[in-house]
C-alpha cells in the first residue's frame, strides 16, 4: 500500500483562453464543419456532399462533439424518414472571424506555393 496523495496547497494557474478555444476545435474536420455551417443550416447528407473527403463516421462524431461543446445545434425534422439539420449556435458563430482569418492565410499560402511551383517549372 502506497502513501496517500496529499492535496496541493497551490492555487492552480488561470486557464489560457486560447487553449480553451483550441480545445473546442480539436478533432479532424471540426473547423471545416463550422465553416460549412456558416452559411445556413445543413442536413447530414448535405454536409457529406459539401465535404466529400470526410467519412460519414467522422462527420457524425464531429457533429456530436460540436453539439456537446455548444457550437452546433441539432434540430430534428419531422419527415419520413426522420432527418435532422445542423446549424451554428451563437457561440459557434463567434468562431467564424477566426476561422475566416485562418482560411485567408491558407489561401495566401496556397497561392505562394503555386507561384513557387510555376517558377520551378519555368526556370
Amino acid at each position: 500500500m502506497g502513501l496517500p496523495v496529499r492535496k496541493s496547497k497551490v492555487t492552480p494557474p488561470p486557464t489560457c483562453p486560447l487553449s480553451e478555444v483550441l480545445r473546442l476545435l480539436r478533432g479532424a474536420w471540426a473547423p471545416n464543419v463550422i465553416w460549412q455551417l456558416s452559411g445556413d443550416a445543413r442536413r447530414f447528407g448535405e454536409l457529406r456532399h459539401d465535404m466529400p473527403r470526410i467519412s460519414a463516421r467522422v462527420l457524425s462524431a464531429r457533429l456530436r462533439e460540436l453539439e456537446t461543446r455548444g457550437l452546433v445545434a441539432r434540430r430534428v425534422l419531422h419527415t419520413s424518414p426522420p432527418s435532422a439539420e445542423y446549424s451554428l449556435t451563437p457561440l459557434g458563430r463567434e468562431l467564424l472571424p477566426a476561422i475566416n482569418a485562418l482560411a485567408s492565410v491558407g489561401t495566401k499560402l496556397i497561392e505562394e506555393w503555386e507561384a513557387d511551383q510555376r517558377k520551378l517549372a519555368v526556370g
